[in-house]
């Protein structure tokens, strides 16, 4: 399997992120986006089509031993692009006899109450995003069972790292702040325990989900630091990195958040997801650990990774 082809649905965050892993192992990558183009050198391959479309998703994983799904939807977009996506790459997968590898968050489990996030955790969300994503792993691992394709489930919670941009809340609203020494802004209590998951961890964990024997059928949790820390322990750590000799920080106010959601839809399909911030919110990756050998980057590391990302001139070639 692992001399075959690996094709990537999606060019975000965790599709490069993927696709790093992958060349570093020497493996031949396709990349799928709408567009047709990716911040990857000129001898890879990217493919433009809709991943909805299941003639196209089939046409353009052909070839494939393995197939990775991270795509992810703009967030007023989800309950009408999503299945749909998800869907057509699924039935790419099983059309050509590849392995897939789907990347999901947490949301299908609800509110945390007091407990550590883990793999056998029952599903109980409580908003729709939660929900849809449970009703999109249940039909993953359906079809799974059934034999229709080998399916692998890789899980993350809120990410950062290179290319984290604005979707991370420790992403374009805190790194470039600590860089020039100005106030970060983060989204909920940052006093709160929260685990965030290293992307090129995320990256790493797809990469072995593609190839390793034992990962098939199951869901992971992808590596986590065993340490979970405060939002604001994470800032402090950044700044640091960063040469900083205090921190600045400022939460965004709720209220603001609530009267933004008025005129803008990510926003307000954000304030149903803010429950991640009111209470410790842990998720444990031992399983991977133990199982696959799988561990998170050290977070000094990460973090000085990160800030090397934010700081570098952005110049890699772009087809």
């Amino acid at each position: 399997m692992s001399t075959g082809l690996h094709v990537i649905f999606g060019t975000g965050a965790i599709g490069l992120a993927t696709y790093d892993a992958l060349r570093s192992r020497d493996r031949t990558v396709r990349l799928v986006n709408r567009s047709g183009r990716a911040r990857v050198p000129n001898d890879v391959e990217v493919a433009a089509g809709d991943a909805g479309d299941p003639a196209f998703a089939a046409e353009a994983a052909r070839g494939a031993a393995v197939v990775y799904q991270t795509l992810n939807p703009p967030y007023p977009e989800w309950n009408t692009q999503f299945p749909a996506l998800q869907s057509g790459v699924l039935a790419a997968a099983e059309s050509t006899g590849a392995r897939l590898v789907s990347m999901e968050n947490v949301y299908m489990y609800g509110r945390p109450d007091g407990r550590p996030l883990t793999e056998d955790r029952a599903y109980n969300a409580h908003t729709k995003k939660g929900q849809l994503r449970a009703r999109m792993s249940q039909e993953l691992l359906a079809a799974h069972r059934e034999g229709r394709v080998e399916v692998a489930i890789g899980r993350a919670s809120d990410y950062f790292g290179p290319r984290g941009g604005a979707q991370s809340n420790l992403g374009d609203r805190v790194f470039p702040a600590a860089l020039a020494g100005k106030t970060a802004n983060v989204l909920g209590d940052p006093d709160q325990p929260h685990t965030y998951t290293y992307i090129p961890d995320i990256g790493e964990g797809l990469a072995v989900l593609g190839e390793h024997p034992d990962a098939p059928g199951e869901i992971w949790h992808l590596p986590n630091d065993p340490e979970t820390r405060t939002t604001r322990e994470l800032v402090d750590m950044i700044y640091k990195h960063a040469g900083q000799p205090r921190t600045r920080l400022r939460a965004v106010p709720p209220l603001l958040l609530r009267g933004l959601s008025l005129i803008n839809s990510t926003v307000r399909e954000l304030l149903e997801m803010q429950y991640q911030f009111e209470e410790p919110f842990i998720v444990g990756s031992s399983k991977i650990a133990d199982r696959l050998g799988l561990t998170a980057t050290p977070l000094d590391q990460a973090i000085a990774e990160t800030l090397v990302d934010y700081g570098a001139d952005e110049s890699p070639p772009v087809r």
